[in-house]
């Protein structure tokens, strides 16, 4: 079994690590042009995500805004 609390990406969400998961997400947000921000980033469960929706989540800090982020940063998107 895996020790939440040894996983790397779930140390940076929560904010151990050079810099937050959540952080570089809004760095990349702040800086993309307003059209760009309605196009989808990501598609979960059959689900399109855009960059605006996952900001919406991220600003609620809900359960979703943390696979979103996971899944950003796999992907080396943050």
């Amino acid at each position: 079994m895996l020790v939440v609390s040894s996983c790397p990406l779930y140390n940076q969400i929560v904010g151990i690590g050079s810099m937050k998961i959540k952080e570089r997400f809004y760095t990349i947000y702040n800086n993309l042009p307003l059209n760009v921000r309605d196009e989808v980033v990501l598609v979960i469960e059959n689900e399109p995500v855009t960059w605006k929706v996952a900001r919406l989540e991220a600003d609620g800090d809900t359960k979703l805004a943390h696979i979103i982020l996971e899944k950003l940063a796999a992907l080396g998107i943050i």
